[in-house]
């Protein structure tokens, strides 16, 4: 396959610093939702969004209503289409497919969604000095998901060029809500990977933080459930009658101290986190209510259910020493996977005609960093007899992820394009 690039690097860099501009959390991604369908189907593409991809019953961790309105107007007055905005039912994310009248058989996932983080304003933050900080409050693009969606749109441009030499269906996925691990499982419940035999997906930077490195696979993912526990006790004066009361704050105190000591397992790595405690209303009032927001994760899927039932044992008991009621809700959950060794060598044999990437900055096999939601379109299209894999694509980074300061080197841009549709022919071209 010979590749001379039809979207320059300077168009790919203007698709990222606009990603960047109105970066949107999970499940809110209606600006940058719209602007890639839009761009999309002028192309030509049949852009699928709405319920044909995302089984709204799966969906976990929606913001509120008065959020999500919130969100939605701001992405109208931002600019975005309004017609795409209607088509997607206030449903996030997006599906194209490069020859739907194809068997099924190739998908590559870009994430779309931003990190809940307030972006740096200083001089030294590249975004900041050149004028494409986001404009949202509190949602950045700190993990680099602009950058992906970048890709994921060069990819599907510039393949459109080659979809006559194709010989089965090429899919390409717009996930939204990858962070919190929400997305995934809904589009994989409304049947967008159904029938696909092969996978590829890509972070920058990960663990491949050096220009021009690659790491052709992952293990190492640890699977995770985010869960928020609300707890509900009775208000009453703290001087005058603190016997009356039952204590909520008391209860998510206990809670968060022993779910911080759970033991950790004996076969893998474990992790927990409480992040968020919400409780309260005066200093002379006993709190009738508190939220914790948690998380948990473990090297497999195994070991992270471990970790979430011993957190459920602890809010029961807790909530029992402070008579409280209580709620559990699942916010986002994703398993573990492992990529697939001839995918693997797939990429690096792929990767070796692409010029940015050198030889002695290749990885064949590298450690994941935390979760990636990826690993639900892995494992179904695993169980589908399949393959998969999750490359990292490498760059300096000044900050590492989710910090307020993160940003990457652009310079890749152009050559993790030409990858991916490589990846994308060479997928094609197997049974």
């Amino acid at each position: 396959m010979s590749f001379t690039p039809s979207v320059s690097q300077e168009k790919l860099v203007e698709y990222r610093r606009a990603f960047h501009q109105h970066a949107e959390s999970g499940l809110s991604e209606f600006w940058t939702t719209a602007y890639l369908a839009k761009e999309l189907a002028a192309a030509g593409f049949d852009v699928k969004v709405g319920h044909e991809i995302f089984d709204v019953s799966k969906r976990m961790g929606l913001p509120d209503e008065a959020t999500q309105q919130a969100r939605l107007e701001a992405a109208l007055a931002q600019g975005a289409d309004p017609e795409w905005i209607a088509r997607m039912d206030g449903i996030t994310g997006l599906v194209v497919d490069l020859r739907p009248d194809l068997p099924m058989h190739t998908v590559l996932r870009f994430d779309i969604d931003a990190v809940d983080v307030d972006e740096s304003a200083a001089n030294e933050h590249l975004p900041a000095r050149e004028g494409f900080r986001s404009i949202n409050n509190c949602e950045c693009h700190a993990c680099a998901h602009d950058g992906h969606a970048t890709i994921g749109l060069g990819t599907a441009l510039e393949m459109l060029r080659y979809k006559d030499q194709l010989k089965h269906n090429v899919r390409i996925i717009f996930e939204p809500a990858e962070e919190g691990s929400r997305g995934a499982a809904p589009m994989v419940s409304a049947g967008v990977v159904e029938g696909a035999k092969y996978f590829f997906a890509a972070h920058i930077g990960v663990n491949a933080q050096q220009d021009h490195a690659l790491v052709c696979g992952t293990q190492g993912f640890l699977a995770t459930t985010k869960f928020d526990v609300e707890f509900f006790g009775r208000a009453s004066h703290s001087g005058a009658d603190p016997h009356e009361g039952k204590n909520s704050l008391l209860a998510a105190a206990s809670a968060t101290l022993n779910m911080h000591a759970i033991p950790r397992h004996g076969r893998g790595n474990t992790r927990v986190t409480v992040g968020r405690v919400e409780s309260g209303t005066g200093r002379n009032v006993i709190p009738s209510y508190a939220k914790l927001c948690c998380e948990t994760r473990g090297e497999s899927t195994e070991i992270n259910e471990y970790m979430f039932e011993k957190a459920k044992l602890i809010v029961e008991h807790s909530a029992g020493m402070y008579e409280q009621d209580y709620k559990i809700t699942v916010m986002g959950k994703s398993d573990t996977a492992v990529s697939d060794w001839p995918m693997i060598e797939l990429v690096k044999k792929v990767s070796e005609d692409v010029p940015y990437f050198h030889r002695d900055l290749l990885v064949e096999m590298g450690q994941g960093f935390g979760s990636d939601d990826a690993n639900a379109f892995i494992q179904a299209i695993q169980k589908q007899g399949g393959y998969g894999t999750y490359a990292q694509i490498g760059s300096y980074l000044p900050v590492g992820h989710h910090n307020q300061r993160f940003d990457f080197n652009e310079d890749l841009l152009q050559p993790a394009v030409e990858l991916c549709c490589r990846m994308a022919m060479a997928m094609d071209a197997l049974d």
